[in-house]
């Protein structure tokens, strides 16, 4: 467990469950099925399955997946992604199966299904830059999934799944990452600054809510951006986080708790929460020993960890650490299996608690 003594209290909640799961109690039925759309923080394996670069269904990606015997998944990470230990929480599988995999059947995916794309922004730009799905077809394909899911279940019982179900949202970072700063005569280009270019993601943010309550969802958790000036790709030399990119994060963050709380008040039997992603990564990088770790500036794949990521953190390279417990990201950009437990575990005993 990634928490020390002084700590359990904050997570007795997911302590009770497990326990409750393990004991053979019957798990609660509130949350029937998980269901994530996303970038590559929450992609279980999509890419897999269409033509782009943005793929880690190689070694050493995976390599500590103990459910997956060790081997690549498409997970941009070592082992389990936050998404995998939520739905596990809530006493589902512990492994969200990505919706495209061809080999995935009803059966499976009638208790949780990820429609994620690893590079996806909720501007279509974005997405567009490196060919993985726009937000908008991760929406068709929950679209085909939900059909599906009603002549499986039968139109009663899918509808009580439709509703009950925990949708999570999870992108932004990509948008801001490798559009906007990164394609200077872009699309993003008409936006002058940061801000501005915020408040259109936000716009588009809320419009993907809005089309998701229409077909069905009521609980949403939606999540903000991590300080994005703190990833191993994004830090200055000498390793001091990018404090410009940080405040633009807090900046977005603050929005999308306003528009929560817009849409709470306008969307009939909605629940949304705000997904806080920056305060627990924020938490563990500052404190690192607090939760085990030794390494919170470069990622554990590669010679450097600065930049090694996809293609470039791969079996070939001899130098990737031996022990990625120790280090809060896996590669340049993405978080360990260590950091994505600790932030299920921050998110399950504060905002998705109110689903249990």
């Amino acid at each position: 467990m990634l928490y020390t003594n002084m700590s359990m209290r904050r997570y007795a909640p997911i302590i009770v469950l497990q326990l409750c799961i393990l004991s053979g109690e019957p798990a609660a039925a509130k949350v029937p099925a998980l269901l994530v759309l996303g970038d590559s923080t929450v992609d279980t394996g999509n890419n897999n399955y269409i033509s782009t670069v943005v793929r880690s269904d190689f070694a050493p990606y995976g390599r500590d997946l103990r459910l997956g015997n060790g081997q690549p998944t498409g997970r941009f990470s070592n082992g389990r992604l936050t998404v995998d230990f939520i739905s596990e929480a809530f006493g589902l599988p512990p492994l969200v199966p990505p919706y495209l995999d061809p080999s995935a059947n009803m059966s499976s995916l009638a208790s949780g299904a990820c429609f994620a794309s690893a590079g996806a922004g909720y501007d279509n730009a974005t997405s567009d830059l490196m060919s993985v799905l726009t937000i908008w077809k991760e929406l068709d394909y929950f679209k085909e999934y939900a059909a599906k899911l009603r002549s499986f279940q039968g139109e009663d019982k899918a509808r009580e799944t439709l509703t009950e179900a925990l949708y999570l949202v999870s992108m932004g970072t990509n948008d801001f990452l490798e559009n906007y700063y990164a394609v200077p005569h872009g699309n993003a280009a008409k936006y002058p600054t940061a801000s501005a270019y915020g408040g259109y993601v936000l716009s588009v943010a809320e419009s993907f809510v809005r089309a998701l309550h229409a077909l069905g969802a009521r609980k949403i958790d939606l999540n903000g951006m991590p300080p994005m000036g703190c990833l191993p790709m994004e830090r200055a030399l000498g390793g001091a986080c990018t404090e410009e990119y940080n405040a633009v994060a807090e900046d977005y963050n603050a929005g999308l708790r306003a528009v929560i709380d817009r849409l709470n008040g306008e969307l009939g039997g909605a629940r949304i929460v705000y997904g806080d992603v920056y305060g627990p990564v924020s938490d563990a990088l500052a404190h690192p020993t607090s939760y085990g770790l030794e390494n919170v500036e470069a990622g554990c794949c590669g010679a450097t960890g600065r930049f090694e990521m996809g293609y470039l953190c791969n079996a070939r390279n001899p130098l990737t650490c031996a022990d990625a417990g120790k280090f809060a990201f896996w590669d340049a950009i993405h978080p360990t299996e260590r950091l994505h437990r600790a932030l299920a575990d921050a998110k399950m005993n504060t905002t998705l608690h109110v689903f249990l």
